[in-house]
């Protein structure tokens, strides 16, 4: 594992390796597209539409401002499914990238979650639109805002964690694919995505230190919704569970990464 990150960090132009393979990789996933970028921009609208009116016109939700509180949480899980379910065939996929360049298998991954965080950083942006000119209910922008930055790295290197799990355990077991997906709609609906707090918490107490996502979003909330500081316990133990992946994730590579050209 050491040797991996040191083999990476003694590489030169690093940094702007990295930014361009997240931009090739951004633009080839929506190149064929009549609409292009708009379809980056498009997914959260359509998911916001669909769960509205599901749980807000049929099942009469009754939480406030329910589009953003939405709206918020779509565009953290979106980011983190296509991070994990997105990349578990990326060793097959761009083979060619470290069999014939050379290149580190690290700065693919890295890369990759560089390119989704693009497609973040616009549906971001589109959330304060609505959140100060749709929704104005809400305070308004705050110095509260800045703590989506934190909350927003400790969910990329949790991603970035399980991205490299999955995609080492992909080069012996194919079927991860379909246990991942199976998981990912169960966790969809263990998590606090429609639910109101309080709801989620009498529901299953203390679920939301078992589940690190359930942190990152009720957090982000506080911070854009309510203008108040995150939950510093519930940031520590996403964090600490963010580190554990990515340490586990980096054992995995360096162990099974290295038989992939072989076996895929």
């Amino acid at each position: 594992m050491l040797k991996l990150i040191r083999d990476w960090v003694v590489r030169s132009n690093k940094s702007e390796r990295l930014w361009l393979l997240a931009k090739i990789e951004f633009k080839l996933r929506y190149y064929e597209n009549k609409l292009g970028l708009f379809w980056a921009l498009l997914k959260p609208i359509m998911d916001i539409c669909i769960y509205y009116v599901a749980f807000k016109v049929i099942l009469k939700s009754d939480i406030p401002h329910f589009a953003s509180y939405l709206f918020i949480a779509l565009i953290l899980w979106n980011f983190f499914i296509e991070s994990t379910a997105g990349t578990i065939q990326i060793l097959n996929t761009k083979k060619y990238l470290y069999q014939y360049s050379n290149m580190n298998k690290l700065e693919i991954y890295v890369s990759t979650l560089f390119a989704n965080s693009i497609g973040f950083y616009f549906n971001i942006l589109m959330f304060l639109v609505f959140y100060n000119l749709v929704e104005t209910q809400f305070e308004g922008m705050s110095w509260y805002n800045l703590w989506i930055i934190p909350l927003f790295l400790n969910l990329f290197i949790l991603s970035l964690g399980i991205s490299l799990i999955l995609s080492t355990i992909y080069i012996v077991a194919k079927d991860i694919s379909q246990v991942w997906a199976v998981f990912t709609s169960f966790l969809f609906f263990l998590s606090p995505i429609f639910y109101k707090l309080e709801t989620f918490s009498n529901a299953l107490p203390g679920f939301m230190y078992a589940n690190p996502i359930s942190g990152i979003l009720v957090n982000a909330r506080y911070v854009m919704l309510f203008n108040s500081p995150p939950d510093f316990k519930l940031l520590w133990f996403d964090l600490l569970y963010a580190l554990l992946f990515l340490m586990v994730g980096l054992i995995f590579l360096n162990k099974l990464g290295a038989k992939a050209a072989e076996k895929l």
